[in-house]
């Protein structure tokens, strides 16, 4: 009820009484949406703090106010020296305008998210504090009263109407109303309780209060009451610092829990992934194993043989073993001891992965445990200052995926429109480009480092990710091409991603994302 009218009579009031003879010192902003108005008198200085945030706005009177010497800007030096008449509130409505010497007025209009301060100079309105709300420039404060009068006969006729009746009332007076059994009482009952309830806010005590899960202040003795004022300057200095530490705490605490319980989700999972693949493995037969077999069968292969059943002296049982009819079984155990050895590499690799994800998952879970014994804004604000990386930087919006291998680049491209962007625009005459032949799919690009050629082990792995990230994702083996990308051009008028190439070269490759498990 801090923007209520019955809470805004009252402050204008005490402003009233506190400030009439004063005179107006400086007015000035050093922080978005904040202005300072300091005034002096001989009984020495006050200060009126105007918060206008998107999510919250209040007044505040500090005792005491340092300007910064940088990064603040003056603002209604027309008040300047101006001595302050009188405070004045409208009439059923949420604002009140301050009357200053040479016919100088600053309205406070405290409507919300729309809240703003209006400076009028012979009643014509000259500046807003909020610039974006251009349409207070027609504002008139000595037209701002509103009518609202609350009539027995029409109120008993349609007790149920009583916000539309007197709107001014608010959400909480309402409230009161409710928890005072208002719905099931008789029209004339009804009436004296508003009645009541006008009697109170016209004459009442400020309380800080918790009404269901929300922290307010209030005219009623409503909800879990935690502190209560006789003086609405005093209520308000009690109630916005905790306010504002309590949307702090709720909206980082809530943006810091999701944040970690998501990363804590993504790590888990890539771990589980990567537990399911090092199963399957182990309980796989390795390729070394299935060459060894071969060789030692060798007289007992038929020529030109897809398949054979051969005794597997590993498993101590006769196994079938697949083999290819282009060519010699002795070929075929070759090609199974070379995957056997990038099997290994690459075993080993995911068993490294494996660790620093499952290090990842207990730093998390160790963080989250933390976060949640959290339970104030100080506390919060350190614990968030010494973990960074529960505030990324935005990251830019690029249209490609990037990976790295041995030090050098590979960037994918998002889709067609993307191809054609990082192709055309992100993709220098040197660097290499790759493609999935004959199918749609993304332009591949590994970015040159200055002497150094393209070690065919990263030209692989991009080939693979072209494969991967094509038509072709799901065959068992993909031809890419590849050609310095001087060789690439676009013609005019063709399709997205649509590009001619020259001077190619292919290689045949069996379509993965080897960063899967990064």
């Amino acid at each position: 009820m801090h923007q209520n009218y019955y809470f805004l009579k009252k402050l204008a009031k005490a402003l009233d009484q506190k400030i009439t003879g004063y005179t107006l010192q400086t007015a000035f902003s050093q922080e978005k949406d904040e202005l300072v108005l300091g005034f002096a008198a001989e009984e020495g200085d006050f200060y009126i703090k105007a918060i206008q945030t998107a999510t919250f706005s209040s007044l505040q009177f500090p005792h005491t106010f340092n300007r910064a010497r940088q990064n603040s800007v003056d603002l209604f030096q027309d008040l300047i020296g101006k001595r302050v008449l009188n405070v004045t509130p409208h009439q059923q409505e949420r604002s009140f305008y301050i009357s200053f010497s040479d016919n100088r007025t600053l309205l406070f209009k405290l409507f919300g998210n729309r809240s703003n301060l209006v400076l009028f100079v012979d009643d014509k309105p000259v500046e807003l504090f909020q610039k974006k709300l251009a349409k207070d420039l027609e504002l008139d404060y000595r037209l701002m009263d509103q009518p609202f009068r609350l009539n027995k006969e029409t109120f008993v006729e349609q007790p149920q109407n009583l916000r539309k009746l007197l709107p001014t009332l608010g959400e909480v007076p309402l409230l009161y109303l409710q928890h005072q059994g208002f719905d099931q009482m008789e029209p004339e009952a009804q009436w004296q309780a508003v009645q009541n309830l006008l009697q109170l806010l016209e004459n009442p005590q400020f309380y800080l209060s918790y009404i269901g899960k929300q922290f307010r202040l209030s005219l009623l003795p409503l909800g879990d009451v935690k502190e209560k004022y006789d003086n609405p300057i005093d209520a308000l200095n009690a109630f916005v610092p905790q306010f504002r530490a309590q949307e702090y705490f709720q909206k980082h605490y809530t943006t810091a829990h999701k944040t970690l319980q998501k990363q804590l989700d993504g790590a888990q999972k890539i771990w589980m992934q990567i537990q399911e693949t090092l199963e399957q493995w182990h309980h796989g037969t390795p390729y070394s194993q299935t060459a060894d077999v071969i060789m030692a069968n060798l007289t007992n292969i038929p020529t030109g043989s897809k398949e054979v059943e051969l005794f597997d002296f590993y498993q101590d049982r006769n196994r079938l073993i697949k083999l290819s009819a282009t060519e010699t079984p002795q070929k075929t155990a070759e090609r199974l001891y070379k995957k056997a050895k990038n099997q290994n590499i690459e075993l080993r690799l995911l068993q490294e992965r494996a660790a620093r994800k499952e290090q990842e998952v207990e730093k998390l879970s160790t963080q989250l445990e933390e976060l949640e014994k959290i339970q104030t804004a100080p506390q919060l604000r350190q614990y968030l200052k010494q973990h960074t990386v529960l505030q990324p930087a935005a990251a830019p919006d690029l249209p490609f995926y990037t990976f790295e291998s041995d030090g050098f680049k590979i960037l994918v491209g998002k889709n067609a429109k993307a191809n054609d962007k990082l192709t055309l625009r992100h993709t220098h005459k040197d660097d290499l480009w790759l493609h999935a032949k004959d199918v749609p799919g993304s332009h591949v690009v590994i970015k040159l480092q200055p002497g150094k050629p393209f070690p065919m082990r990263v030209i692989e792995t991009a080939a693979q990710l072209a494969a991967y990230y094509s038509k072709r994702r799901t065959d068992s083996l993909c031809p890419v091409l590849y050609t310095p990308k001087k060789y690439v051009r676009k013609p005019k008028g063709a399709a997205p991603g649509s590009v001619f190439v020259e001077r190619e070269k292919v290689v045949l490759v069996k379509p993965d994302n080897p960063f899967k498990y990064q």
